[in-house]
């Protein structure tokens, strides 16, 4: 097959082994330009992605902290033990910003607060979540970090993942044991779960996610304005120097063979042409042209020669 391909490329002419040559070098050089290209902006949006899921993590803890610190405190000096309101906690805090924020910028993306004992069931971790955890707890790291892919359904979600854990003592005041916690919270979720919680010890983890669609629409966006300038710029190129080698090489060399012919035939009037363009061709063109000048002026010497001394001999004959 290859030998095949090779003796129906020989057969070409010179201008047709160069287009040939330059369209293989555009469609290698698009091909591994794209996916290069692809590699990179997925990274890159990938990157953006993560960096404004760290934004939205700052903002969330620093409700988080505000409420568990300065709110906490000062509900609770107005409420009676047996009371209790939701909004005295963290997570509660940050889950209300948070569907506030989604309702803007951030309306593609996913939240949770999982936990492997909460207090709210609808903070319980699912097997997934539980993976990750278990990560987590073994890193012993309270700013690790995880993040991957993972599947909601059809839908596939790029996550982040950093662990949560309780890091002031008044909060623990509602999940050490049942019998200090509040009444009112104990009438609302039971007293089976959300309790034994230890601190500064990761309990769960904070997850937020967003469709891979968000990343891919970012880096194809990007690869086809890139790709588009890429692919002009070679298209220019390779066009620009098809041009100049069919002008420069291929054309005074089809001029040298034709005079070469001519000149094989008798045509002694035939003359090489250093000139191409208008100017002057000082290249290996150009030497090559002068040097079947030198070698016709030769042939004609050699045969101009020849006929003296046939003219000559026969003179002498006669």
């Amino acid at each position: 097959m290859f030998r095949k391909i090779e003796k129906i490329f020989r057969s070409l002419s010179l201008a047709r082994k160069l287009t040939i040559l330059l369209t293989v070098i555009f469609l290698g050089g698009i091909i591994f330009s794209g996916i290069a290209f692809t590699k990179i902006l997925n990274y890159k949006a990938q990157e953006e992605i993560t960096s404004n899921t760290k934004l939205l993590f700052s903002t969330l803890n620093s409700v988080r902290s505000y409420t568990s610190v300065e709110t906490t405190p000062e509900l609770k000096e107005r409420l009676e033990k047996e009371e209790f309101l939701p909004q005295i906690v963290p997570s509660y805090a940050s889950r209300r910003v948070f569907e506030k924020l989604r309702q803007d910028e951030y309306k593609d993306f996913l939240y949770k607060e999982a936990m492997l004992n909460p207090t709210n069931p609808k903070d319980k971790a699912d097997e997934f979540e539980v993976k990750i955890i278990e990560k987590l707890r073994k890193t012993a790291d309270l700013n690790a970090e995880i993040s991957g892919f993972r599947n909601f359904g059809n839908e596939r979600y790029f996550y982040i993942a950093r662990p949560l854990a309780i890091t002031e003592s008044s909060c623990l005041e509602c999940h050490s044991t049942p019998d200090v916690a509040p009444k009112a919270m104990i009438e609302m979720y039971g007293d089976k779960n959300g309790f034994g919680w230890q601190l500064n010890k990761p309990l769960g983890t904070q997850i937020l996610s967003i469709p891979t669609t968000e990343v891919l629409q970012k880096a194809n966006t990007s690869l086809a304005i890139v790709m588009s300038i890429v692919t002009v710029i070679f298209a220019f190129t390779i066009c620009m120097t098809n041009y100049w080698v069919k002008r420069y090489v291929v054309r005074p060399i089809k001029h040298v063979v034709n005079v070469a012919e001519a000149v094989s035939t008798g045509n002694m009037e035939a003359e090489f042409d250093k000139k191409f363009g208008g100017k002057v061709s000082k290249d290996e063109i150009g030497n090559l042209v002068e040097a079947f000048t030198r070698m016709k002026i030769s042939l004609v010497m050699a045969i101009r020669a020849l006929e003296k001394y046939r003219f000559n001999t026969n003179r002498d004959k006669d």
